[in-house]
């Protein structure tokens, strides 16, 4: 690769999509063209494997679910009238409810107006509607405040409650939950319920569920009568369900431009649907993906946007990415352990922290630049004829051109502004990239198997939690030992590392000299 790409390659290396000015420039990725003719007929198959998903083909075989994020944002394209209804039923269901909260005709049971709103989620009931908040809002044009609890974490969910204080009156708290069972967000639930209570306020009446109709969570906000119960697809996963109620409700209640979400992933959707690996976006970032990874993974995509409204973009895109393409098996089911790493943090930030190491260091990344035209406040010259957008605009295209001095591969995405319709876009590319990728490398996009494991490994230790405290007695006791009363195959480490989190925690007493083999533990 040429340090310096000359002005016609830079020139038809680009990929746009017009109507909402996005470009993608991969001139400096080192992939020529004739790896991308190499690709063409994979592509010609992933072309067809997205247009089958779009169609309403069983897209998750583990689930047997149709994936249809897509549709969220055109209810046309769904595969028969009854989704289209239900997807355009819930978006003005939330748009009606937003205006009645705004409005002051839903209120509190005193009767005054909700003016702030808390959000309950994990993973993809988090993460992205966290970016559409952070990256879109502003305290001066808000029309409510959004806080998010997205860990079972009680030392977090205590910091963001000492937050609220006095407004938890006044606080509308949203719980989302596809099949209600969740355990982190249920055990935050309660605790945010029992916060109410202690407050003498009845959580129901500050309550609304995101939901499967069904679910657990659902049947319990029919039964209290809690405010108003949104619909969670079966047919959307969490990682793409930003723009489906998971996203949308909160964004609404913000006051942020959802239709503007919406019709910006619409319009990069029109351009991404093309079959034609010249003339679209995404399946040119499918493309390099694989070029720079050989297709298995082999270098982390470091995200670099030049904007503090995107500095939770990669957190957002390090879920839909891994979680997505981090599979052991394929399609065929046989061990491939794909997978493509994701991090980042913001520019220009990043000059005075790990750039140093991607211009000279280990050479496994390749990185994606975000370059945001608009600097928007801009008016000082913090040097003649220069402002601080001029100083941020030229850190990114130094970062640029020091990595191409030194042959480390990088991709830029260029858009107008940080708007609603620019953010639907970004989220719209990278859905589409994705799943054209997941075709490329043949694995399943729209499963998480792993996921799964984990919780089941969860719910395993905390049953043998259970074990252990009813093993406790007045007698100090190794590890050894109660490992042996909860069963003579119990992991003794695992024991010993329960028993340090409960003697920690004020639920067990422990003594001795506290190596694994000296320390004893009793109940407290």
């Amino acid at each position: 690769m040429s340090t310096t790409p000359p002005w016609s390659q830079f020139s038809s290396y680009q990929t746009r999509v017009p109507s909402l000015g996005l470009t993608l420039d991969t001139s400096r990725m080192g992939c020529p063209p004739a790896a991308l003719q190499a690709l063409a007929p994979r592509f010609d198959q992933a072309f067809a494997d997205m247009a089958q998903l779009e169609q309403g083909s069983i897209a998750n075989p583990d689930e047997q679910r149709m994936v249809g994020h897509y549709w969220l944002r055109a209810p046309e394209l769904a595969p028969n009238p009854g989704l289209a209804r239900e997807i355009t039923d819930s978006v003005t269901a939330i748009r009606e409810f937003a205006a009645g909260v705004h409005s002051g005709r839903i209120a509190n049971p005193a009767g005054r107006k909700f003016t702030g709103v808390l959000s309950i989620g994990i993973g993809g009931s988090a993460l992205g509607p966290m970016f559409v908040a952070d990256a879109l809002g502003h305290p001066a044009t808000d029309s409510m405040h959004v806080d998010f609890i997205d860990n079972t974490d009680p030392e977090g969910i205590a910091r963001i409650l000492a937050s609220l204080q006095d407004r938890l009156g006044e606080t509308l708290c949203i719980v989302t939950s596809k099949s209600g069972g969740t355990p982190e967000t249920r055990n935050c639930m309660l605790v945010v319920a029992e916060a109410y209570r202690q407050a003498g306020l009845d959580f129901a009446r500050h309550a609304v569920a995101i939901t499967m109709p069904g679910s657990k969570l659902d049947q319990s906000a029919q039964a209290e009568k809690w405010l108003a119960r949104f619909v969670m697809f079966d047919w959307v996963g969490g990682r793409t369900s930003v723009l489906s109620a998971v996203g949308l409700l909160p964004a609404a209640l913000q006051g942020l431009d959802i239709e503007g979400l919406l019709s910006g992933a619409r319009d990069c959707d029109v351009v991404t649907r093309v079959p034609r690996l010249d003339a679209n976006p995404a399946a040119q970032l499918a493309a390099m993906w694989y070029h720079a990874t050989d297709g298995k993974g082999r270098r982390d995509m470091v995200v670099l946007p030049y904007k503090d409204r995107l500095l939770l973009f990669s957190r957002y895109l390090q879920q839909l990415v891994m979680e997505s393409l981090g599979k052991q098996l394929d399609l065929r089911g046989q061990t491939v352990e794909q997978g493509l790493t994701v991090y980042g943090n913001k520019g220009s930030t990043d000059q005075h922290a790990y750039v140093q190491q991607l211009r000279d260091g280990v050479p496994n990344f390749f990185a994606v630049l975000i370059r945001v035209l608009e600097a928007g406040h801009d008016a000082l010259e913090v040097e003649p004829g220069i402002t601080s957008g001029d100083y941020l605009h030229g850190f990114l295209l130094g970062t640029r051109a020091a990595l191409s001095e030194n042959n480390r591969p990088s991709l830029m995405i260029t858009i107008p502004r940080v708007d609603a319709r620019t953010v639907g876009g970004l989220i719209a590319l990278f859905e589409r990239a994705v799943g054209l990728y997941a075709s490329l490398i043949g694995i399943n996009a729209y499963h998480q198997p792993g996921v799964e494991a984990g919780k089941k490994a969860a719910s395993r230790i905390l049953a043998l939690q259970a074990k252990v405290l009813a093993s406790l007695s007045a007698k100090p006791q190794s590890a050894h030992e109660i490992a042996q009363a909860c069963g003579g195959a119990t992991d003794v480490e695992l024991v010993y590392l329960l028993l340090e989190h409960l003697a920690a925690n004020g639920r067990a007493t422990q003594g001795g000299d506290g190596t694994p083999e000296g320390t004893r533990f009793q109940r407290r």
